[in-house]
């Protein structure tokens, strides 16, 4: 009888690794062109090189490999386009901490050097990504690797920005934005985070013009008063109605500026009268929007009061400025009480910094024509998923011969799955 040399136990680790490495050197992956075959094609949502996979990657990628590994089965030509992303700023984060272990900042090395070592924290954790991709089977195209700043990919994000511009889909205008000062960059909505935080809020005389009235309002904080550009009250509050039309004057700067009327002042918070800077808060920004007041910036992208805010305050940071303002408010006589305030502040889910809102030039995508086509198709119900053996991804009315339609019938929209290859589109 012939000996069998088997192990008393089976061992993954040793089979995973041996029949991946099979596959890579068959080039079980790789994609060739092939117009006598249906497409099927999945862009791997690129994992961030600031660090290595998780749990949730795992997750993701499995459903990915199911589904290119079955329509590989079914005759698909088939592709896993693997990438992974260089995550900007984030990944200066990961190298910033790095070098901090070191005793270092990114000052101390200059430009160049921190770049390269920038790039050499995308060597270290770019591999280490793909090697765990290859660990858990994924059938990924490997010998087509793309990282988010290849040459080849800017070219084609920039091709694809142009073509949008020139079609007015993308334009550039100011608008508030969420501004970390220490990352230097705006972040998104979803990349703020809020904090509980135990604060002041202070309470402020506005004296009215031609008169020697005073409206007191009531914010957290005192030094965005040098950008006042309104003070608004709510239109259904009797205290204040007849203020309003008239003009204030704010503290410290002396600038005349309209009371208005606003539906979204609460008559509940402070005195029920708000200061509006629209350049230093996104509540404000709209309101500033709805009744076309100017708007002024009196902090910078470093967290410095600009000229804007006037002598004295000029070159002080937002903290210094806010003490300066205090001073000179009760010198002035205008500071009425400060009292214990919780409330939630926004800070940089990367750094932990306190999100300063400010204005700057961005671009933006308008949505105005692209998003009336997507909601028509979801509400027309041309847009479907099939549960029905063989059935596969149906868009705009464009359905594969499983389910007995004829194929090509979109005429090749973008998302058809036609068995035709000429009308197979990714």
């Amino acid at each position: 009888m012939t000996d069998v040399n088997m192990a008393a136990r089976y061992e993954p680790g040793e089979v995973e690794k041996r029949l991946m490495q099979e596959w890579l050197d068959g080039q079980a992956f790789r994609a060739e062109t092939d117009d006598q075959r249906p497409s099927y094609t999945v862009s791997i949502p690129p994992p961030n090189v600031t660090g290595s996979l998780h749990m949730g990657h795992a997750l993701n990628d499995t459903i990915q490999d199911i589904l290119i590994r079955y329509h590989h089965l079914k005759g698909y030509n088939t592709l896993w386009v693997l990438g992974t992303d260089h995550a900007g700023i984030a990944t200066q984060n990961k190298v910033e901490g790095r070098l901090a272990e070191e005793g270092l900042k990114k000052e101390d090395l200059g430009r160049e050097a921190f770049l390269e070592r920038v790039w050499e924290w995308r060597r270290e954790f770019g591999s280490t990504i793909i090697g765990q991709l290859q660990r858990l089977g994924c059938a990924c195209d490997y010998e087509n690797e793309r990282f988010t700043m290849d040459e080849a990919y800017q070219k084609a994000v920039a091709k694809v920005f142009v073509a949008l511009y020139e079609k007015g889909d993308i334009y550039r205008d100011v608008y508030l934005v969420n501004w970390c000062v220490r990352c230097g960059s705006a972040i998104s909505d979803l990349e703020v985070e809020h904090e509980d935080r135990a604060d002041k809020l202070y309470y402020v005389k506005y004296p009215l013009a031609g008169s020697e009235e005073t409206l007191t309002v009531a914010t957290t904080r005192p030094e965005t008063i040098l950008g006042d550009t309104a003070v608004a009250v709510n239109p259904e509050d009797q205290r204040f109605g007849k203020y309003v039309g008239g003009t204030a004057v704010v503290p410290l700067v002396g600038r005349e500026v309209p009371v208005i009327a606003d539906e979204h002042v609460d008559v509940e918070f402070g005195t029920g009268a708000l200061k509006i800077t629209p350049g230093h808060d996104p509540d404000d920004w709209e309101i500033g929007l709805r009744h076309d007041l100017p708007s002024i910036s009196v902090i910078g992208p470093d967290g410095i009061m600009t000229e804007e805010a006037g002598q004295g305050f000029q070159g002080l940071t937002a903290a210094e400025a806010r003490e300066a303002v205090l001073r000179r408010l009760e010198e002035e006589g205008l500071f009425v009480k400060a009292e214990d305030h919780a409330h939630a502040v926004g800070v940089c889910y990367r750094c932990g910094t306190t999100i300063e809102p400010l204005l700057s030039l961005q671009w933006f995508m308008d949505m105005k024509r692209l998003s009336p086509p997507a909601i028509a198709a979801v509400e027309d119900d041309r847009v479907r998923f099939c549960q029905s053996a063989g059935a596969r991804y149906i868009w705009n009315g464009c359905e594969d011969s499983a389910r007995g339609a004829s194929a090509g019938s979109c005429g090749g929209a973008i998302g058809c799955r036609c068995t035709r290859a000429s009308h197979a589109s990714t």
